[in-house]
């Protein structure tokens, strides 16, 4: 059997998983030289962020771990099943905390510094679950699937992660997020 390194669903996972965290990095730069007073890109790019995290990680990214990845390794062990079960809680909780460092970047909008603390300190706890997240995945989940998961069905993790499709329309969204993870990249460079 191929080693996971060597297959093309986990370097998609890791390479989306890298993307993230650059992005989560943004966020907390950009609340960092708010909180300084440092000129820093429009909110539109912090909503920019948020927008990539619900669009990617959100709608293409964690459906496909669960839909392709988790339901092969479950009910291997159930230490395992454990752990994906926390994962997929946690995907659900990824996203109602996006949607609050939303609404907290709209109210930082609407009455300025006073509410910078409440978005700093969710934006900060966001990057620390989110780091962690992205842990468990790669160094229990993966390894688990180098340890349980056939050729028949790390062929068909290849095909699926190998081109991300809008789960509701099925329209290639890839390249618009791709230009909007360059752009926000660009944005968030340390000048």
């Amino acid at each position: 059997m191929q080693t996971p390194v060597a297959r093309k669903a986990v370097r998609v996972i890791i390479r989306e998983h890298q993307q993230l965290s650059m992005v989560v990095t943004g966020m907390q730069r950009f609340v960092k030289l708010l909180g300084a007073g440092a000129d820093v890109p429009r909110p539109m790019m912090f909503r920019s962020m948020l927008f990539y995290i619900s669009e990617y990680p959100e709608q293409l990214h964690h459906p496909k771990e669960e839909r392709y990845l988790f339901a092969r390794l479950r009910h291997h062990a159930d230490d395992l099943d454990k752990t994906i079960d926390e994962l997929e809680e946690q995907h659900a909780q990824g996203k109602a905390r996006i949607r609050n460092i939303e609404h907290a970047l709209t109210r930082y909008q609407l009455v300025g510094e006073s509410a910078l603390p409440v978005l700093r300190e969710m934006v900060e706890e966001y990057a620390a679950f989110s780091a962690n997240h992205r842990r468990q995945e790669e160094e229990v989940i993966l390894p688990a699937a180098r340890q349980w998961l056939t050729e028949e069905d790390w062929n068909e993790l290849d095909e699926a992660f190998g081109t991300n499709r809008d789960p509701f329309a099925g329209v290639m969204v890839e390249a618009d997020l791709g230009r909007l993870f360059a752009m926000i990249v660009k944005a968030i460079r340390e000048p």
